[in-house]
C-alpha cells in the first residue's frame, strides 16, 4: 500500500540532445494518504536554456552550488524503494531518470513500475485535456500556487489528482489507514473461533422433530 508520486524538472525535452534533470520531487502515499516527501535540486552540469528557465524558474546560477545527480542518486533510489511510481506522462520522466542512471552505471527503472496518470485521465475523461492544470480544474483541486512548474509542488498536486482519478481518498468500504497502519476506528475487532459444523445429538434430535411437524413427507427422508 506504499506508492510514490514522482515528478522531475529538466533543462529541456530531449535526453539525446544532452538535457538533464534539475529537480526531483516525490510524495509518499501510505494507504492512499500522503505521509512523506523527497525533494532535491540538481546541478545539471550544463547551461540552462531560456525557454526551460521560463517554465520552472531555475537558473544556472541558482543550480551551480547544488549537488550533482550522482550525489543524490543513492538517497533518491532508497526513497523510491520498490514501490509503484505514479507519474504524469511517465515515459518522459522515466526517460530522463534512466539516462541519468545509465551515466552512473546503475540499472534502469522499469516502465512496469509506473502508473501513468495521463492514461488514467484519458480513460476516465475520453477526449478531454489531460494536462495537470486541466485535471486540477476538472477535479476541483486548488492549483493557484502553481505559478511555475516545480517537481515537489507538481508531485503534491498530482497526488491529489491521482487519488481522485482512482476513486477518491477512500476507494473502498474499509476504514482508511492512517500513517503507521492504525485504523480510523477505536473499536477493537473481536474474532471468535469457528463453531464445529457437525450438530450435537440433541440438535439432530430437535431438527428431526421439526421436520416431522413441518415437512413430514420430505423426499430426502425416504
Amino acid at each position: 500500500m506504499r506508492e510514490i508520486v514522482l515528478d522531475t524538472e529538466t533543462t529541456g525535452l530531449d535526453t539525446a540532445a544532452g538535457h538533464r534533470i534539475v529537480e526531483l520531487g516525490c510524495v509518499e502515499l501510505w494507504h492512499r494518504i500522503p505521509r512523506g516527501s523527497f525533494q532535491r535540486y540538481v546541478n545539471p552540469e550544463r547551461d540552462m536554456p531560456a525557454d526551460a528557465e521560463a517554465v520552472h524558474g531555475l537558473s544556472a546560477g541558482f543550480l551551480a552550488d547544488k549537488p550533482k545527480f550522482a550525489e543524490v542518486a543513492g538517497d533518491f533510489l532508497a526513497f523510491l524503494g520498490d514501490s509503484p511510481l505514479v507519474i504524469h506522462n511517465a515515459g518522459f520522466d522515466l526517460r530522463f531518470l534512466n539516462a541519468e542512471l545509465e551515466r552512473l552505471g546503475r540499472p534502469p527503472i522499469g516502465s512496469e513500475r509506473a502508473i501513468d496518470t495521463v492514461q488514467l485521465a484519458r480513460r476516465k475523461f475520453p477526449g478531454a485535456p489531460a494536462s495537470l492544470d486541466a485535471l486540477c480544474r476538472r477535479l476541483n483541486i486548488d492549483a493557484s500556487r502553481r505559478e511555475r512548474h516545480g517537481a515537489l509542488l507538481d508531485a503534491s498536486l498530482l497526488a491529489e489528482v491521482y487519488l481522485e482519478l482512482s476513486g477518491g481518498r477512500q476507494s473502498g468500504l474499509e476504514l482508511a489507514f492512517a500513517a503507521g497502519g492504525e485504523t480510523g476506528s477505536s473499536l477493537e475487532r473481536r474474532f471468535h473461533p469457528a463453531r464445529p459444523h457437525a450438530p450435537s445429538p440433541a440438535e439432530a434430535e430437535r431438527h428431526a422433530a421439526f421436520l416431522d411437524r413441518a415437512v413430514p413427507n420430505a423426499l430426502w427422508r425416504r
